[in-house]
């Protein structure tokens, strides 16, 4: 069982829940509400479950939701009642900006802080994959064989001619 730190934040509370969910079970995508909120429970981070931690995996922590007060960029909304943790890429309500990704270091348990070194290499991991299966992504430079011979603009001038 892990050290009660009662000091700790409601969001780096949530995000130590999801980030171990995604950890636990690498095969899976997202996690429904209820799961995250159970997990952080049977963490106990901070002692018996907060009730702040619903409203913050709902609403205060997810990125593509406009902030309500919060501005944290803690969970991406993949779909109704479902949640992954924000990683670079991922859009976001503009008003969120700058807002919180990840917990700081001193702010957590210490038994906790390798999950930060973790989540930097799943999210540049996830990343790479995400711009790999990119059907659009995957077209760069498919194309150049037409043009090889000449400039970009000969290539457009030459097509263009006889439209008028």
């Amino acid at each position: 069982m892990p050290s009660i730190k009662s000091d700790i934040k409601v969001a780096d509370e949530v995000w130590i829940a999801a980030a171990l969910l995604h950890r636990e079970h690498p095969e899976r995508g997202d996690f429904s509400t209820e799961e995250i909120v159970d997990r952080a429970a049977r963490e106990a981070i901070a002692g018996p479950a907060r009730p702040g931690v619903y409203v913050h995996v709902v609403q205060h922590c997810v990125a593509n939701r406009a902030p309500n007060p919060g501005r944290y960029r803690i969970l991406f909304e993949t779909g109704p009642g479902r949640r992954r943790l924000f990683r670079k890429g991922d859009t976001y309500h503009p008003t969120r900006e700058g807002g919180k990704i990840t917990p700081i270091p001193e702010q957590i348990p210490p038994e906790y802080s390798e999950l930060l070194n973790w989540y930097q290499e799943w999210s540049s991991d996830k990343a790479k994959s995400a711009r790999a299966s990119d059907p659009l992504l995957e077209l760069k430079g498919s194309g150049a064989h037409l043009w090889s011979a000449e400039t970009p603009d000969k290539y457009v001038r030459r097509l263009r001619e006889g439209w008028e």
